[in-house]
């Protein structure tokens, strides 16, 4: 069977030092490479689809909130009618039943 310890390494400390930087630059390099690829295909995506889809989304955006406006409003109104027509005729079977009170 052959050994799986790993050889040796054999460089100095000072080679060592001098790799590093070299390596740490190189890393650099393929980063920005990889965001500028990764940029030019956003920009293009986003200037075509965003621009229609917000403008549609704030238009329905505001009339569902009008609509939700106006439903708030019209149960309002049918509350109080409700409360009205209540008291109405409380009032007016007290008035037959007792008509001493009023």
């Amino acid at each position: 069977m052959v050994s799986l310890k790993r050889r040796k390494d054999r460089t100095t400390e000072n080679q060592k030092k001098e790799k590093q930087p070299e390596r740490i630059m190189r890393k650099k390099k393929k980063k920005k490479e990889k965001k500028k690829k990764k940029k030019k295909k956003k920009k293009k995506k986003k200037k075509k689809k965003k621009k229609k889809k917000k403008k549609k989304k704030k238009k329905k955006k505001r009339k569902r909130k009008k609509e939700k406006e106006k439903e708030k409003e019209k149960r309002k109104r049918e509350r109080k009618r409700r409360k009205r027509k209540r008291k109405r005729r409380r009032k007016a079977a007290t008035w037959h039943r007792f008509p001493k009170l009023f």
